[in-house]
């Protein structure tokens, strides 16, 4: 009888402590759901637009100034040893047996990748980058960093060389990133290895441009072609023909002499031209090589620029007004345009205030013309992404970089040359897009700028980034080509192609 009293007594006292308890509970509940909300708050999810703008930013701790980077690049490597220890970069004459001895060991390694687990084989794209001589390289860029406050070394067409190899910098930034400590890089897709039957692609850090546009013409021929015997002599080059190597050619102009003995290797490139006045026909092709952007002329629009930008201009160009072979479009457009409300076309100007000018036109502008220059592509389309501006492209024969990642209709208006020259239609057409379809433009492009901002180090999602995730997809064909080519015996039609024919044209793209 006791005993039940007791349990009456205890749970009346525990009713009475039930709203009590419950309210304690509700109360830390409510707290923790504040606490989480409210640091969700101070950093925005990244699928949020407001996020998109804020990485859009640069980083302090980032160089993305060429110049800048390349001063504290050489600084540091100028009292650093040869990293010839760390490598097996052949250095002398090669035979066959040398050839033999690499395509067994490279067999070994990639039979140990295949049975050693999912995890060893879906591993990062492993790069060999070959210790070449300083002529090649470091040389080369002392060069530029000892002229480029020259003013007097233009091309014929009037533009600053030093500017232009800026623009095509492209071989400086990759191959800063991979020679860089492991433990100071940020990409994680990719990683250099010192043994060449380890490595999945081999990269030659000949700065084409540079010598180009800064060495006599003889001279500059004349190393062209010690460049060419010196990778060509190389064992993993015999191995592969070459199909397995990246090569930097980002201006057209550039290794133009001796390029042809190196097709088969894969290029990296501004655009592909198939108009045939940059590159012969089998020289470049899509399932090959790879499409590399130009380092923006203009600074980055970040997030507060954006918001403070006033958009009062429809449609914007700065630039050359009259150019040859496919930019001839030009200056049709210019006389189509000329006048018209809303739209402002200038001539462009080199140095600082070229640019202040095409920067400030840019951030005012909503929609920036992109017409062909000599080749399909101009740096123009990188600023005005950068600048928060749409590109509106006429040139019916680009090929844009990345493309098998990034979505361009998401950021772009692409209009064909024979629809822009239609009297009256192009500002038709621009006018007739709604404010939510530019405002959404603006979001993305707000978002893809981190896309085409080079800088040491290399930054996640940047483009070196994105060049070795565009590189893990071709790197199948490239070792099924490979191999393919060292088994075909002689009888056999050894001719295999993957041909890719432009509408009413009859020669084909092999992919050999």
């Amino acid at each position: 009888m006791a005993g039940r009293h007791y349990s009456a007594a205890s749970a009346a006292a525990k009713a009475q402590r039930s709203p009590i308890l419950l309210f304690s509970l509700s109360l830390v509940f409510i707290s923790l759901i504040f606490y989480i909300f409210s640091s969700s708050s101070s950093s925005p999810s990244p699928s949020t637009p407001h996020d998109t703008t804020i990485r859009a930013a640069p980083n302090p701790n980032v160089d993305y100034s060429f110049v800048s980077s390349l001063e504290k690049f050489l600084i540091n490597h100028k009292s650093k040893s040869s990293s010839r220890s760390l490598d097996d970069t052949v250095r002398g004459d090669v035979d066959e047996r040398d050839v033999k001895r690499l395509d067994d060991l490279v067999s070994a390694e990639e039979e140990k990748r295949l049975y050693g687990g999912e995890s060893s084989f879906y591993s990062p794209i492993r790069v060999y980058v070959y210790d070449m001589p300083s002529k090649f390289t470091y040389d080369l860029l002392w060069l530029f960093h000892d002229t480029y406050k020259e003013t007097n070394n233009l091309t014929s067409n009037g533009s600053p060389v030093h500017r232009l190899i800026e623009q095509h910098s492209i071989d400086y930034w990759l191959w800063a990133d991979l020679i860089a400590p492991e433990s100071e890089r940020l990409l994680k897709n990719v990683v250099r290895v010192h043994k060449q039957e380890e490595a999945d692609l081999f990269y030659i850090p000949f700065f084409t441009t540079i010598s180009f546009f800064l060495l006599e013409k003889q001279q500059c021929k004349a190393l062209y072609r010690e460049a060419l015997k010196w990778v060509t002599d190389q064992p993993a080059w015999k191995r592969s023909e070459g199909r397995d190597h990246i090569l930097p050619v980002h201006h057209p102009w550039s290794f133009k002499s001796v390029r042809k003995f190196m097709k088969k290797a894969i290029w990296l490139l501004p655009d592909m031209d198939s108009t045939g006045n940059w590159y012969k026909p089998g020289q470049v092709y899509l399932e090959k090589d790879l499409i590399l952007p130009y380092v923006p002329n203009v600074n980055l629009c970040d997030s507060r620029c954006l918001s403070d930008s006033k958009r009062t201009t429809l449609l914007f160009f700065r630039g050359r007004l009259k150019r040859n072979a496919g930019g001839k479009i030009r200056s049709k457009l210019v006389m189509e345009l000329n006048g018209a409300k809303d739209v402002i076309i200038e001539e462009g100007t080199a140095g600082e205030r070229g640019k202040n000018a095409a920067q400030i036109g840019m951030r005012k502008s909503i929609f920036c013309l992109n017409p062909a220059g000599d080749t399909p592509s101009s740096a123009r389309l990188f600023d005005a992404i950068v600048s928060g501006c749409i590109p509106v492209v006429v040139s019916d024969e680009l090929e844009l970089p990345f493309e098998g990642i990034l979505d361009y209709r998401k950021i772009a208006v692409f209009i064909s040359s024979s629809d822009a020259m239609q009297p009256g239609w192009l500002l038709s057409y621009l006018r007739s897009v709604s404010p939510s379809q530019i405002r959404e433009k603006q979001i993305n492009l707000a978002k893809y700028s981190r896309h085409f901002l080079y800088s040491h180090p290399a930054q996640p999602m940047g483009p070196e980034d994105l060049v070795w995730r565009m590189m893990a997809g071709k790197l199948m064909n490239i070792k099924l080509h490979s191999r393919r080519s060292q088994r075909v015996v002689k009888a056999s039609r050894s001719i295999c192609s993957c041909e890719c024919r432009r509408p009413n044209s009859t020669i084909p793209v092999p992919f050999s």
